[in-house]
């Protein structure tokens, strides 16, 4: 696991986490580019990737 890998997932958790509750079309699309984020992140450090729509809890 890498220590920027880490930080991108952290960094993109956040994102989505602050964003994906709104209902404007800035706040979804600023929740995805976290997801994105999270995404590069993990596929970083080997994990796979979350495919599930942001805010979905899954």
């Amino acid at each position: 696991m890498s220590i920027e890998g880490k930080a991108k997932e952290a960094a993109g958790y956040v994102k989505e986490e602050l964003n994906e509750h709104g209902k404007s079309p800035e706040s979804q699309k600023k929740a995805q580019e976290g997801r994105d984020l999270r995404n590069e992140g993990r596929i970083e450090d080997g994990k796979p990737p979350k495919t599930s729509e942001p805010g979905a809890g899954q």
